[in-house]
């Protein structure tokens, strides 16, 4: 099943767009830890978008889930027309160093990284595309 919706890429449609993952994730067997890891990885990319993509102004942001029975999977794909930005080309924060030691930024994509099985990102037609999925 695929199913998207187009919503203003602000703090404020955080709920909304949780509820509408959540949605589109009824009926699946998915677990409250795989539920709970989607949950997460949803917040901060959605929040990342938000909070920097069109800075000082606003935009919208696409999200499209699609589910998959055979094997249970989800993607979610964010789209935006923000500031080009990959995420994934910033180097992993090292989590042997104290967090006072750590630079600013980069956990939450980190956890995504490691709490989804994939997770990729292109920049294309003026678009940022960051794609994740969770086997379920």
């Amino acid at each position: 099943m695929l199913r998207e919706i187009d919503i203003e890429a602000v703090v404020d449609r955080l709920p909304g767009v949780n509820d509408f993952v959540n949605e589109c994730l009824e009926g699946m067997d998915c677990s409250p830890k795989a539920l709970m890891q989607v949950e997460l990885a949803v917040e901060e990319i959605f929040m990342n978008i938000a909070s920097y993509a069109y800075k000082p102004n606003t935009g919208r942001a696409v999200v499209r889930v699609e589910t998959a029975d055979a094997p249970p999977s989800v993607t979610i794909t964010f789209i935006d027309r923000g500031v080009p930005y990959d995420p994934l080309a910033k180097r992993d924060p090292d989590t042997t160093l104290s967090a006072d030691e750590r630079e600013i930024g980069g956990l939450g994509i980190f956890m995504v990284k490691k709490t989804m099985d994939d997770m990729t990102y292109e920049y294309k037609d003026g678009q940022n595309i960051l794609t994740i999925k969770k086997n379920l």
